[in-house]
């Protein structure tokens, strides 16, 4: 590993065995043959495992001179992780890629050595974070080593080495280094064997045994894990050492930080003598100098378990009266809950402070501890509950689901207001949609946001949105609180405030376009959309609600405003970090651009839709990967994801993608002209909530596909359906589809005026797929009318779209027309650029339009010298060898959507 990493090489490594195999020794070791490299360390503290970032404090805050040079949304998350500054709670992912960005930034100065031991005990923002960062090292020269008991799922994956006991004869000549009377033969195969070969068993387990004791093996515990023997072991020495000398360790035990000030001073509050530590010292126990440090974890812990519950007690408040509660009041809070042996409102009000600064700095799981301890320490019945919901909200946010359900439980064993029961039902609403945006979801929200309406109608209205989101995403596997259901109540709800927010405006228009129809709706929707499109629009709205703001926008047929808000709801997740709501965002925006034919920026955001899931675990099904695929006519790839999105869709609820896979496979076969085969699934995905935009796209499919079926009545009722959409908000992109649909079904110079009519319409949009199928068609008719030259001009020109902008089952068709025709066109071959991983393509297509290797690593969550590296190989592909030169070989067909 070391070897590698001086050639510039990342490596991670997780050595797992259990306590006392040698995994310190291994990791000391490491260290030692290391000394050009910088080394951090960190050690899990059983005791710190609810602590936000406590391990990561460890690791690095000797990095924090290296702030200024990483991006500023990563440097401004970093100093409030680290209490610099304060700030809302910033995204865990973005404090990892924080992280990340710090760790190579020292590493190109030095090569870091990084050794975190005892990982089992890490915080769960730690594990998280650092193994985020594990997973996105390649190209610096860093060394990650976790050294852990137990098998951690955050770690999953990364390399790892079991580290097992000595061989026999190793073990053997061990044991008689510590061992200097005789053993019996058995007595001794007896030891080796039951020890595993465990290096610190061997050597502790006869400690404090007497040659009788040894010689008959009555001294060695039967039937209990190696693990126990050895703090069993330590506890025999423990007891051989002076009173004071055992209250100076359990203060040790008690306080992770390793500080020997704060020990000192905890020493003299509890009247402990500086000559304590000396038999200890000399016992080998623990080692006071710069840092407190056991001689192992399990001396720890030894100490801990065998002090009684009234030592504890006293250990931890001496410890807490010498903890400064101005520059470590959340230490000082919990070491005060530790000493508590019964309620204290003090107490509790301390901790509930507490979880509020945890929550500034992004410990949504610690702020639930401290909240929960809160709840314990509770002498008032209604300020139990208050402090039971808030604790739950925290578990929430933090992904513990299980543990949000147990403090609702806890809220509930008291009576409850109707405001605080109305939470309750709001929080239960929550966890169903946070676990599965399925159809659980949304009666649940229903009900919540009625309980609400005469207790908080602003929360309640919000409540209506998000009931309004759960029944969109739950489609048709909706029972109760449905779209229409949701919008229904809506409708009775409190009005809006004046002036209304853009997410009111969208409630309303929503709610309206449900129950009234779209020409009701059509004003209020459309100043939502541009409402969201607005620099200024609360940012909280955008990133909550941006989503939903680009369906009104397509849905009143305004394209650029769908844009707007996409890009909007894009930067602004970049800016703050908000990951998860970015997966989403990306792939809105995906789709958002694929409507104007730009397929190559659109395969670029899912690309980093697909870094962000990849990095967060969210649940986000893959929406702009199919719609691409599909229009792109990448069948192979839309087969793939229409079966992975079916098997998720189902199990999740998650009735709304199955219409997006309705509308891929009408898509492609009529790419293929298969219309036929298209027309079926264009019918579902039309009847499938109809009057949104995923059936919007569906009819246009139907009526191609019924039109050159023969099916003239069901074109034509598609047709009718598709003319309602435009009695309201009529414009060129409306207007142009309804005109190139009328044309399938007219003849003669109807059909003509029609074709030329949608050609002039959409000429004036930016929707190039939508112009190109209008020319195709046309080309198609002019054809059958034995036009061949007419025919020529339209079929060359739709060729010549669909090939620019990569819809390649339809520059087939086009290709296939214009042979008919009588005019050759050659085959589209494959390019230099397919050579490209989707990765390297997109890192080329970033470097081209001049992102520099940082802005690049912070939008792929990756190092600036790991996109570097990617680059090299980048350039050996392409036979290039400057990013001067990307751009000929990849050229810019974007239009004027680059800065999106």
């Amino acid at each position: 590993m070391l070897v590698a990493a001086r050639g510039g090489e990342s490596q991670t490594l997780v050595l797992r065995g259990e306590a006392g195999v040698g995994k310190t020794a291994l990791l000391d070791h490491l260290v030692a043959r290391a000394p050009e490299m910088r080394v951090m360390r960190a050690v899990g503290v059983e005791s710190e495992l609810e602590l936000p970032f406590a391990s990561l404090h460890q690791m690095c805050g000797a990095l924090l001179d290296h702030l200024e040079r990483i991006p500023r949304p990563q440097r401004e998350a970093l100093e409030i992780v680290f209490a610099l500054r304060s700030g809302p709670a910033p995204d865990l992912f973005l404090v990892g890629l924080a992280i990340l960005s710090l760790i190579c930034d020292a590493a190109e100065e030095q090569p870091l050595l990084c050794v975190i031991d005892d990982a089992q005990w890490l915080d769960n923002a730690s594990a998280r974070t650092l193994a985020f960062v594990a997973r996105r090292l390649l190209a610096d020269p860093v060394v990650l080593v976790f050294a852990s008991r137990s098998a951690l799922k955050e770690l999953r994956g990364l390399p790892e080495m079991e580290v097992q006991g000595l061989r026999s004869g190793d073990a053997r000549a061990l044991l008689r280094s510590v061992v200097r009377s005789l053993l019996d033969e058995r007595l001794r195969d007896r030891i080796v064997a039951e020890t595993h070969g465990n290096p610190l068993a061997l050597l502790e387990l006869p400690r404090g045994l007497t040659a009788t004791q040894l010689a008959g093996g009555f001294g060695l515990l039967a039937g209990q894990a190696v693990s126990g023997r050895i703090e069993d072991s330590f506890g025999r020495r423990l007891k051989l050492l002076p009173e004071d000398s055992r209250r100076l360790l359990l203060l040790a035990a008690a306080e992770p930080l390793g500080d020997p000030l704060l020990l000192w001073r905890a020493a003299s509050g509890a009247e402990v003598p500086a000559t304590a530590a000396v038999p200890a010292e000399q016992e080998g126990l623990v080692s006071i100098g710069a840092r407190v440090t056991f001689r192992h974890p399990l001396v720890r812990s030894a100490v801990y378990r065998s002090a009684s519950t009234a030592q504890r007690h006293a250990a931890h408040l001496a410890l807490a009266s010498a903890t400064d509660g101005k520059a470590d009041p959340d230490r000082r809070a919990w070491h005060l809950a530790a000493a508590a042996s019964s309620p204290d409102e003090a107490v509790a009000e301390e901790l509930e402070r507490s979880a509020g600064r945890a929550q500034a700095r992004g410990g949504l799981a610690a702020a639930a501890a401290f909240l929960d301890r809160s709840v314990r320490l509770s002498i008032d019945p209604p300020r139990r509950t208050e402090r039971a919901l808030a604790a739950a909200d925290a578990s929430l946010r933090a992904g513990d689901f299980d543990t949000a359900l147990g403090l609702l439980a806890t809220a509930e064993a008291n009576s409850l207001s109707e405001l605080q029961r109305a939470r309750v039902d709001l929080l239960r609403a929550e966890l169903a949609f946070a676990q599965l945006r399925g159809s659980d979801a949304p009666p649940l929200l229903l009900r919540a946001a009625k309980a609400l309406e005469p207790l908080d109608p602003g929360l309640a209205r919000e409540t209506y949105l998000d009931a309004w989101s759960a029944a969109l995403f739950a489609g048709r596997f909706a029972q109760k609180g449905d779209l229409l259901d949701v919008s229904r109540e809506v409708r009775g709800a409190p009005s809006a405030p004046r002036p209304a927010r853009p997410a009111d405006l969208l409630l309303d228009g929503f709610a309206l376009l449900l129950t009234d129809g779209r020409r009701a709706a059509t004003n209020t929707l459309q100043r939502a959309a541009q409402g969201f499109a607005s620099e200024d629009a609360a940012a909280e709205e955008v990133l909550r609600w941006g989503w939903l703001a680009t369906i009104a926008a397509v849905v009143v047929w305004d394209h650029d405003c769908c844009v707007a808000v996409a890009s909007h709801c894009v930067q602004l997740a970049r800016d703050t970090g908000a990951l998860e709501v970015l997966a989403v965002a990306l792939n809105i925006m995906a789709q958002a651009v694929a409507l104007s034919g730009e397929f190559a920026r659109a395969s670029q955001l899912i690309s980093e839709a697909d870094a962000v899931t990849e990095a967060t675990g969210a649940r986000v099904l893959p929406y702009g990967a199919i719609y691409v695929a599909a229009y792109q006519g990448r069948e192979a790839d839309v087969a793939k994801l229409v079966a992975e999105i079916e098997r998720e869709a189902t199990a999740s609820g998650q009735g709304n993608a199955l219409q997006f896979t309705e509308l891929a496979r009408a898509v492609v076969a009529n790419g293929q002209g298969r219309y036929q085969d298209a027309l079926g699934p264009a019918w579902e995905a039309i009847e499938d909530m109809p009057e949104l935009v995923t059936s919007m796209w569906a009819l246009s499919e139907a009526i191609e596909a019924a039109a050159r079926s023969g099916e003239r009545d069901m074109a034509a009722q598609a047709i009718e359906r598709l003319a309602s959409r435009n009695d309201a908000s009529a414009n060129d992109w409306g207007l142009g589809i309804e005109a190139r649909s009328r044309a399938l079904l007219a003849e003669g110079e109807h059909a003509e005026l029609l074709y030329r009519d949608a050609i002039e319409r959409l000429e004036r949009t930016k929707l190039r797929p939508e112009l190109a199928r209008a020319c195709l068609l046309y080309g198609e008719w002019l054809r059958r009318e034995n036009r061949r030259v007419d025919a020529r001009e339209q079929l060359r020109r739709a060729h010549e779209m669909f090939s620019a902008i990569g819809m390649d089952l339809f520059a087939e068709r086009a290709r296939i027309e214009l042979l008919a025709t009588g005019q050759k066109v050659r085959k589209r071959t494959a390019e230099t650029r397919d050579e490209l991983t989707p990765q390297e393509h997109q890192i080329a297509v970033f470097a081209r339009d001049g992102l520099s290797n940082t802005e690049i690593g912070g939008r792929l969550f990756l190092s600036p010298r790991t996109v570097e590296w990617h680059l090299r190989k980048v350039f050996s592909k392409l036979d290039i060898s400057s990013r001067r030169e990307i751009g000929k070989v990849l050229p810019d067909a974007e239009s004027n959507l680059a800065s999106a």
